[in-house]
Parts: C-alpha cells; sequence; structure tokens
C-alpha cells in the first residue's frame, strides 16, 4: 500500500521539486510532466496525484552536468548554462515576440554586459552608456539586452526581415493606437469567418477528434505508456488509428464544402497553407497596409508573421523543419494523438495579439532612455557611421564622439541554417527582397573545404570592417561552435588575438536534437604588436 506521504498533489509536488532542485519548479511544470507522460497520474476526478519517487528518478534523470562533461570534457563552463532559468525567463518579454532558428539566449548576452564578476568573469567589460555592436543582429538579443542593461547598441543584419524584427522590439508604442488597430482587424476577420463554413466546421471536427482521442488515445495514459515502453510500435499504433479516423474527417470536408488543396507550384504560400487560409491572412494584411503610422504597421506585420508561421500546412513535429505539406487529420507523435491543420488564423492571431501587448508592457517598465537601432546591410562593407546619420541622430553623434566599446555576436555556423528562408512566408507575404546569396556560410554551400574557406574570408572582412569602428581598448565576445578550428585563423586574419574561451554547454538547442553539445564565446581584443629588444 502506497504512503500518504509518499503521494503529492501538483501544488505539493511543485513545492518539493523547486526545494529538491534549488530553482523554482511551478504546478505547470509539474502538469507537463504528466500530460506528456513523464510520471504517472494517480486518481482521477480533480484529485490528481504523484508519487514522489516518480518524480526523484525522474529529475535524477535529468541532471546533465556530469553527463555532459564526461562527453564534452571537463572544461565545461556549466555556470554559462543558465540552467537554472526557466523558459519564461529565458524567452523574457519582447525576446518572444517573433521566432528565430539560431538565436543565444538573452542571459548569456546579459552575463558579459552586466557589471558582476565570478570565477570565469574577472572584470567589468562594458559600462553605462556605452556602445556596443551586433554585426549579425538576428532577432535583436544584444540590443534588447543592451538596453535592459542601460547600453546603447546598433546591430546591423543582410536580412531586411530579421532587421525588422530587431527594430520592432525595441521601439516604443502607443499601446492604446495599436490595440485600437488590433481590435479593427480582428473584427474585419471574424466578419469574413461568418460568410464561410469554416468556424462550425472547425467546432465539430474538434467535438469529432476528442470523442475519437479520449476513447483510442486517453491522456495522460497513453503517453505514459508510450514513454515508459510499454507501448512498443508507436507509429504503427498511429497510423492504425488515423486511417480509422480519416473517412469522419473526408465526410466533413464534404459537407462543410472546405477547400483543404494547396498548390504545390509557385511560391512558398502557395505550397504551405490551405486557400481559405491564405484568403484570411489577405484579409488582415489588406487592412494593416491601410495602416499610415510606419511603426504601428511593422509591429502588426509582425504579430501577422508570427501567426501564419503557426498556421503552415505541417504536422506539430514539423513545424521547425517542414516536410511535406499536410491537409488532413494526422497522428501526432509531439502530442501522442490524431490531431488536425489549420484551418483558421483567428485564434493565433487573437493569441499572439494579446501576447504581444502583454510583452510590450513588460519590457516599457524596464526600458532604460538608451538608444538602438538595427541597420540593414552587409556588414563587410557597411559605413556604420554614413548608415547611422540617416537613421538616428542621437547614435550617430554618440558613435562619433566616444566610439564602439565592443562586440557581442553570434555569427552565423557554416553550412547549418539558410537565415532567409526560415521566414520565407514573410517574405512572400510582405514582397520584401532577398539577399539570400549574400549570407556567410548558408546552408546551401554545405561545408565543404570551399565553403570553409568562404567563410573564414566572409567573418574576417566583418571584423575588420568592424573594428573602424571600435574603441583602441575594445572587447568582442563571439559565440560560436567551433568544430572546424576556423575562429584562430579568423583571429588572425582580423589583427585580433583570442585572450579567453569560455565552453559553455547548449541545454536546448533544437525540438529534436537532444544530444550533448557545447558553443564556445571566443573573447577578442586588438593583437599588440611585439617591440624589439
Amino acid at each position: 500500500m502506497t504512503k500518504r506521504d509518499d503521494l503529492l498533489t501538483v501544488k505539493e509536488a511543485s513545492e518539493w521539486a523547486t526545494h529538491f532542485l534549488g530553482k523554482a519548479i511551478s504546478p505547470a511544470n509539474i502538469s507537463y510532466l504528466i500530460q506528456y507522460g513523464r510520471i504517472k497520474k494517480i486518481g482521477d476526478n480533480g484529485s490528481t496525484q504523484i508519487l514522489k519517487q516518480d518524480l526523484i528518478n525522474y529529475y535524477l534523470g535529468k541532471n546533465k552536468e556530469a553527463s555532459w562533461k564526461n562527453q564534452l570534457g571537463d572544461d565545461l563552463n556549466w555556470a554559462l548554462s543558465f540552467d537554472q532559468y526557466r523558459e519564461v525567463e529565458t524567452t523574457k518579454h519582447v525576446h518572444r515576440l517573433h521566432p528565430y532558428k539560431g538565436k543565444f539566449i538573452p542571459q548569456l548576452v546579459e552575463y558579459f554586459i552586466d557589471s558582476h564578476t565570478d570565477e570565469f568573469k574577472s572584470q567589468q567589460y562594458f559600462k553605462k552608456n556605452d556602445i556596443i555592436l551586433d554585426p549579425f543582429s538576428g532577432s535583436g538579443t544584444t540590443m534588447v539586452e543592451a538596453n535592459e542593461q542601460g547600453i546603447n547598441a546598433i546591430g546591423i543584419d543582410i536580412s531586411i526581415f530579421n532587421t525588422l524584427i530587431s527594430n520592432s522590439k525595441i521601439l516604443e508604442y502607443d499601446l492604446v493606437k495599436l490595440q485600437h488597430y488590433i481590435n479593427d482587424i480582428s473584427k474585419k476577420l471574424k466578419e469574413f469567418l461568418s460568410n464561410t463554413n469554416t468556424t462550425e466546421f472547425e467546432d465539430i471536427l474538434l467535438k469529432k477528434l476528442n470523442e475519437f482521442n479520449n476513447i483510442h488515445f486517453k491522456v495522460p495514459n497513453y503517453k505514459y505508456d508510450l514513454h515508459h515502453g510499454i507501448i512498443e510500435d508507436e507509429l504503427k499504433n498511429g497510423i492504425e488509428k488515423e486511417n480509422l479516423f480519416l473517412p469522419i474527417y473526408t465526410d466533413l470536408v464534404e459537407q462543410y464544402k472546405i477547400h483543404i488543396e494547396s498548390n504545390n507550384t509557385g511560391n512558398f504560400l502557395n505550397k504551405w497553407y490551405m486557400r481559405h487560409v491564405i484568403d484570411e491572412i489577405n484579409v488582415v494584411y489588406d487592412e494593416i497596409k491601410k495602416i499610415e503610422e510606419r511603426e504601428l504597421k511593422d509591429i502588426l506585420c509582425i504579430i501577422l508573421s508570427r501567426t501564419i508561421r503557426s498556421c503552415r500546412a505541417t504536422t506539430h513535429s514539423d513545424l521547425a523543419t517542414l516536410i511535406n505539406p499536410v491537409t488532413t487529420t494526422y497522428y501526432c507523435s509531439k502530442h501522442g494523438k490524431i490531431c488536425k491543420p489549420i484551418f483558421s488564423i483567428l485564434k493565433w492571431w487573437s493569441t499572439y495579439s494579446k501576447d504581444t501587448i502583454k510583452r510590450l508592457v513588460e519590457f516599457n517598465k524596464i526600458r532604460t532612455d538608451t538608444y538602438q537601432v538595427c541597420l540593414n546591410g552587409d556588414s563587410r562593407h557597411l559605413n556604420i557611421i554614413d548608415e547611422l546619420s540617416k537613421v538616428s541622430n542621437k547614435l550617430y553623434e554618440l558613435t562619433k564622439e566616444k566610439k564602439i566599446k565592443g562586440i557581442i555576436l553570434s555569427p552565423p555556423y557554416v553550412g547549418i541554417i539558410d537565415y532567409h528562408e526560415q521566414h520565407a512566408y514573410a517574405y512572400d507575404l510582405f514582397n520584401l527582397p532577398r539577399k539570400d546569396d549574400l549570407e556567410i556560410g548558408p546552408l546551401y554551400k554545405g561545408q565543404r573545404k570551399e565553403a570553409k574557406e568562404s567563410y573564414i574570408k566572409g567573418i574576417s572582412e566583418v571584423l575588420n570592417n568592424c573594428k573602424k569602428y571600435l574603441a583602441n581598448d575594445y572587447d568582442i565576445f563571439l559565440v560560436a561552435n567551433d568544430k572546424y578550428n576556423m575562429y584562430p585563423t579568423i583571429a588572425e586574419n582580423s589583427g585580433m588575438q583570442i585572450v579567453n574561451q569560455f565552453k559553455r554547454p547548449v541545454l536546448n538547442r533544437t525540438e529534436k536534437d537532444k544530444r550533448a553539445y557545447s558553443e564556445t564565446i571566443f573573447h577578442l581584443k586588438k593583437k599588440e604588436r611585439r617591440t624589439k629588444d
């Protein structure tokens, strides 16, 4: 018989886990473990309990430090894993205004620009009102953290959409007017939907799916059985149930005359979105285009882009990779049940609109009176002073007066990510010019010898161009997984020296890759010339 002391409610489990791990574990974290079968649920009808021993076994198995050091080396700096932070803290305020593949977490930037010290960081590198630069701005993490820490910042990115994301995060908006526009657009979208069968169709489909899944994929028992190997062939079982539900779905599509076809020819939107979803997207974008205030128009485009990213015709588990368009119900390995594709953008538009306002409000509470801007251009050749004079007179004057104190950057990795293609939906919808051919280390060039040589040349050119605007005692912190040992050559080519290295574990890389992985923060400074005796 199980003793009462061995059983915990969800709230008690969160309190116990918080004490056990020495970091905040919320009831929602515990509920997640139950829902996804990591620990077993005991009891029903609102009296959910779990075994304390299940929690102990789970958390002991999640202790990665010893395992990762065994695989990656004892020089792994676990303090820079930031594993004490919950996801809500690593995606705080505007950092999660829009998804972006390949960004570093804000705590890493904060570590090198704030004033605290520890055994790995023996000095303060930057002070209030300094200027820092990120020549690969991406989604603007460095700029946002600089603002939070009272430091001015300049970003540069070759991608016009990345520039849009970065600048949208650090601008201050008239939130009352923004909410007014959101309300008007939402009203137009609902009016459009009221003249279609989409809402009624989706309501009935969800009801049928819930009934079916409650029979064949009972939560959380099914996920627990999967996770613990009780169900051996998930794929076979899933496909059998998928085929069992498909006639129900097909009948509903015909009954409500839903246009599920997508067009595999033409642009990204035609391939990855159902026809009626594209119609809804156009309704929203047509309203956005009527807005005269440029900054409000831009942030609404960011909300729409985030919305349509979540509405692509693909499975939940393939959202980050995109394999083939999916226009029918399917067995979802991520959720352990039969799921459906997206038939309307209304839910996500509403969700992300509210979330964006909330995040902007949060950032306004902590923003400092400093200046940040992201420039669109090629960091190998861009004249930073000239470009600043066109867009930010304050940063232009500051940079001329005191120069840039340092650089914090995470360059693209060679042959890993296609930085334009990851936002292809936005480029298509907003008709933005693409500069794929100017990317450094693009995916399509691979990792052959020629690609690596081109990469070394490109990063070296960036550093050589940017150092013209740096103060003499500059500090550069460059984040990279240098498995090909390219950065010593890059530093030499740039007239710099690597004065320190910080090897950090990367705990959350992608949805599917959970292997032990590290990256190095290279600390570069101006190379000192040797004098003859």
